[in-house]
C-alpha cells in the first residue's frame, strides 16, 4: 500500500504539506517521497489551469488545500492580485479534472473547509448554499471522500454528499500546548462559549479538562448589514459567575476577532482573573493590531490556535500567540485512511491521550 499513496499539496499550504510528507515517512519508517508535483499557471487575464507533473494512475490521491490563504498572489493585467477562497477552490477542481479518474481514489483535505459558514439557508431568505454546492461538484467529478477539522456544522456537510465526510478535532494538540504554559486549576477554571453555536465545543473541552464548569454568551444582533454580516449589538452571559476564575474562551474560528474581544471585555468586567482564547482557526481578517492592544491592556493572557490555516509569519512572532502543530495528527489520519483502517479507533485514541494528559496535570 505504501507505493500507492500520493499527496498533491497546493501552494497555499506548502509548509504543512512538507511536514505531512516527513511525518508519514516517520510513521512508515521509509524515505519514500509521497509528494506529487503539480503546476497551476495563470494567464494574464486571471484564468488558470492545472498540470500534473507525474502520473497518478492507480494512486490513492490526497489533495490538500488551504482556501483561506490570502498571501498567494499572481499578476493579472497590470496589478498584483491576491487569491480568494473561490479561486483556491477552483484550483482544487482543476486538479481533480486533470486527474481524469486515472487515480484509484481521490480525497480532498481542507482543514478549514471552503464556505463552511454558508452551510444552511435562513428561514424565508433566498440565498446560496455554497458549501453543499461545492461538495456536490467535487463528488460529481469523482472525489471519494473529504477530510476537515472542527467543522462549523458537520451534519450539513455529511448530508450534502454520499461519500465519507470525516471531521476531526485539534483539541489534543492545542490542549497539550496550553498545559505546557498554564498549570491546570480545575476548581477555578471555566470554559466559555462566545455564542450558542460553540456550546457543544465548550462542553466537550470542559469535560476533557476534568469536568470544569462552562457557560455561554448569547449574541444580540442588529438588523443592519455591515461587511455582509449583522453587527453584534450586545453579549449576554448565561452561566455561573466568573469572578476570580481562569477562563478559556473556546470557538472553532476567529475572523476579525471583534466578537471574541467583546467577550473578553465582558468577562474582565465580571472580575475574571485571566482570559485565554482557544480557537482552531485564527484568520485575523481585520489585522492583529487590536489584539496587541488588548493584550497590552490585560484583556487576555494567551491565544491558542493551530497551524491548520494560514497565519502570516510576522503574526507568529507575537509572544501571546501559541500555534499547535497538527501535522503529525493529520499524517496519522492520512496513513490510516490509506491503509483502510478504522478512523474511529484513531479518534478514540486521540481522546484517550487528551484525558491522560489532563490527568497528569
Amino acid at each position: 500500500m505504501e507505493e500507492d499513496l500520493c499527496l498533491i499539496v497546493l501552494d497555499n499550504c506548502k509548509e504543512l504539506g512538507e511536514k505531512l510528507n516527513r511525518e508519514i515517512q516517520n510513521i512508515r519508517n521509509t524515505e519514500t517521497n509521497y509528494l506529487l508535483p503539480v503546476s497551476l499557471p495563470r494567464f494574464q487575464d486571471g484564468e488558470g489551469k492545472a498540470v500534473l507533473l507525474d502520473s497518478v494512475r492507480g494512486k490513492d490521491v490526497y489533495i490538500i488545500s488551504d482556501p483561506h490563504n490570502y498571501s498567494i498572489t499572481y499578476e493579472m493585467y497590470d496589478f498584483m492580485h491576491h487569491m480568494s477562497p473561490d479561486e483556491h477552490f477552483m484550483d482544487v477542481k482543476r486538479i481533480v479534472s486533470a486527474i481524469m479518474k486515472h487515480a484509484r481514489s481521490v480525497k480532498v483535505i481542507m482543514p478549514l473547509w471552503y464556505q463552511s459558514r454558508q452551510h444552511r439557508r435562513k428561514h424565508g431568505v433566498n440565498e446560496s448554499l455554497d458549501m453543499a454546492m461545492g461538495l456536490r461538484d467535487l463528488e460529481r467529478m469523482g472525489v471519494n471522500g473529504f477530510v476537515t477539522f472542527d467543522m462549523h456544522d458537520v451534519n450539513s456537510a455529511q448530508n450534502a454528499v454520499d461519500v465519507p465526510f470525516d471531521n476531526f478535532y485539534a483539541t489534543n494538540d492545542m490542549l497539550k500546548l496550553y498545559l505546557q504554559n498554564e498549570p491546570l486549576d480545575r476548581e477555578n477554571t471555566y470554559v466559555i462559549s462566545p455564542d450558542a453555536g460553540a456550546v457543544e465545543r465548550a462542553g466537550f473541552l470542559a469535560g476533557i479538562l476534568g469536568g470544569v464548569k462552562f457557560g455561554t454568551f448569547e449574541k444580540g444582533r442588529g438588523s443592519s448589514v455591515v461587511d455582509g454580516m449583522n453587527p453584534i449589538e450586545k453579549h449576554a452571559y448565561l452561566g455561573e459567575s466568573t469572578y476570580g476564575k481562569n477562563v478559556l474562551v473556546a470557538d472553532d474560528m476567529l475572523a476579525s476577532g471583534g466578537s471574541m474581544l467583546d467577550v473578553a471585555i465582558e468577562l474582565k468586567a465580571q472580575g475574571a482573573l485571566k482570559v485565554d482564547f482557544f480557537t482552531t482557526f485564527a484568520l485575523f481578517t481585520k489585522g492583529i493590531e487590536k489584539f496587541d492592544k488588548a493584550h497590552d491592556e490585560g484583556l487576555f493572557n494567551g491565544f491558542y490556535t493551530t497551524n491548520l490555516s494560514y497565519i502570516p509569519k510576522e503574526y507568529l512572532e507575537r509572544p501571546w500567540l501559541y500555534t499547535a502543530d497538527c501535522s503529525r495528527y493529520l499524517a496519522h489520519i492520512i496513513d490510516t485512511l490509506n491503509l483502510g483502517h478504522s478512523i474511529r479507533a484513531l479518534k478514540e485514541d486521540n481522546s484517550a491521550r487528551m484525558l491522560a494528559r489532563v490527568k497528569s496535570h
